[in-house]
């Protein structure tokens, strides 16, 4: 490794993932400001939510300023599989260009992704084997094994003349993860012992006291709920947690019941476990069919829809409108996840749902099925007893989360503790540490097909038609600017006893409309606009969207 000039620094940018959890994307750079080389550590998304970004499927980070220096970009290097790290990778990528790295259950993943739309025969992620080495620019990356609630979870040793950034990624000490490696302490004591510049650190359970707890605890505790269900049990988890996966199919042997995979995901999941050697104890699988004609005491659903999503398998069922399942009166369903903050909603909506057609809903708030894959407050304490940093900077967590994993750091006696905002640009130095700039951020939604800057607003304009409704009205004038005839109102989403003051509103600005002055219709379109909002909000209580086209003939 070559020693630093002068002017060389070293930064760390986060575009996604500090203040919020999902959307993780992370930048680290080196060189003097104005030529610095960058590797992204992570590239996710969040999810849409009908609530508040109504149709936008997904959303992810604004990284437009790292687009206009992509020749800078060395690669982007993906710590695990989760889609609120691997997800806007094929939606971003074109904006970067650059060489994708990951292990191989995540490289499966990715590349799945990537032919999904188009890109396959473009880019080829590059595998990099458990436990190893890579070198980028002036950055030396080293993998080392965690543990996280999916296979193959990865802290990064970041190396560089100016010292050593230990990027932890999601992870937990859990000394029985029953599928995958176990947290490889002693590679991150010696890193420790080396030392260690920064420690960027998961903060989703910085809140919450202890250890997050074992997997394989999960197991015996789900063995013995699954054999007192009497009818069809169906159990809901993350399809990424093959641990998981694997702990249902078990218990559900034990308990003499079949198991079938409901739900695109879940398939998806384990081909690629199966191609990278996981699940190898999983027992044989029926298809849905197979398993809909067995004795309801003999049948197992594992599905996906653990957050309440309305596409998928779980929901399907609650509606009744599945092809091949039904539940009712005597069925079970086991909610073995955590409620992701802002599902909440929609996962009681699911609940109630199931629970009108006769099923028994149990969940964690009621049974241990579930534990977290993110430490709680003494993992926090390992990493830093191991790492020893000088500036522990937390990630992945709303402002809360990582305002109370600062002051954690700080009673640990980090030296310094900085609680990052998306966009804010960070040098990283003993004892001089903090932000030195702040760059473009936002976020970007995939609406359908297009992606669309949050700042266009769309999102903004359904929830308000979806408030108040739309009225849209046009009118036509001749070329001397006379009304040629009524206008056409077109009502949606407005209550019916309404419509006639909107109409009725409309004739006062058409009388007073003077073609001598208003030529074009330019004044006659703005008050029928406020004219028809005025009356809405008189008779309703709301101002509905309004949109008035003047065509001239």
């Amino acid at each position: 490794m070559t020693d630093p000039s002068r002017d060389d620094e070293l930064v760390f940018l986060p575009l996604g993932g500090s203040g919020e959890i999902g959307m993780n994307f992370n930048a680290y750079g080196y060189g003097p400001p104005d030529n610095r080389k960058w590797i992204v550590v992570d590239c996710g998304v969040l999810f849409g939510r009908e609530t508040t970004s109504p149709g936008v499927d997904l959303i992810m980070p604004d990284i437009r300023y790292l687009a206009e220096q992509r020749g800078d970009v060395l690669g982007i290097v993906a710590t695990h599989a989760h889609e609120d790290h691997i997800g806007a990778i094929p939606h971003l990528w074109p904006m970067l260009r650059c060489p994708i790295y990951a292990t191989p259950f995540t490289a499966i993943l990715i590349e799945g992704k990537l032919d999904e739309v188009g890109l396959s025969a473009k880019v080829h992620p590059r595998r990099v084997k458990l436990g190893g080495k890579l070198t980028l620019g002036p950055f030396e990356l080293e993998f080392i094994s965690i543990t996280h609630s999916i296979p193959e979870p990865n802290a990064l040793a970041i190396r560089t003349p100016l010292g050593t950034v230990v990027h932890t990624g999601d992870w937990k000490i859990d000394p029985d993860p029953l599928v995958g490696e176990v947290t490889d302490i002693a590679a991150l004591k010696r890193l420790g012992d080396e030392g260690v510049l920064a420690t960027v650190c998961d903060s989703t359970n910085a809140l919450v006291p202890g250890e997050s707890g074992s997997e394989a605890k999960v197991r015996e505790a789900l063995t013995t709920l699954i054999g007192t269900c009497k009818g069809r049990v169906a159990v809901t988890v993350f399809a990424s947690n093959l641990a998981r996966l694997e702990t249902v199919a078990i218990a559900a042997k034990a308990n003499g019941r079949h198991v079938a995979l409901v739900g695109r995901s879940m398939h998806k999941i384990t081909d690629a476990a199966r191609e990278t050697g996981y699940l190898k104890h999983f027992p044989s699988l029926l298809d849905e069919e197979e398993a809909a004609q067995l004795p309801p005491n003999r049948a197992l659903y594992l599905c996906t829809g653990s957050q309440g999503e309305p596409r998928a398998a779980l929901a399907r069922i609650a509606e009744n409108n599945h092809p091949n399942i039904s539940l009712g009166k005597g069925d079970t369903v086991i909610f073995s996840s955590r409620v992701i903050p802002g599902n909440d909603i929609a996962i009681h909506e699911l609940h109630n749902k199931l629970s009108q057609l006769g099923v028994e809903v149990l969940s964690a708030d009621d049974h241990f099925v579930h534990v977290s894959g993110h430490p709680c407050r003494d993992e926090l304490a390992e990493m830093y007893r191991w790492t020893r940093p000088q500036i522990a900077i937390p990630v992945h967590g709303e402002a809360r989360h990582l305002a109370e994993h600062a002051r954690l750091a700080r009673l640990l006696q980090v030296p310094q503790a900085i609680v990052p905002e998306n966009g804010q640009l960070i040098r990283l130095a003993p004892g001089r540490a903090g932000v030195i700039d702040e760059v473009p951020a936002g976020r970007v939604h995939l609406d359908g097909r297009v992606l669309i800057d949050e700042g266009a607003g769309l999102a903004r304009h359904r929830r308000a038609l979806a408030f108040a409704g739309l009225i849209a009205i046009t009118v036509v004038l001749d070329g001397k600017g006379k009304v040629m005839a009524d206008p056409a109102v077109v009502i949606d989403g407005i209550p019916e006893p309404v419509h006639d003051a909107i109409r009725n509103a409309l004739a006062e600005p058409l009388r007073r409309h003077n073609p001598k002055r208003d030529l074009d219709g330019y004044d006659l379109k703005e008050s029928l606009r406020r004219a028809a909002r005025r009356a809405a909000d008189e008779a309703w209580g709301k101002k509905p969207v309004t949109r008035v086209e003047v065509v001239q003939v």
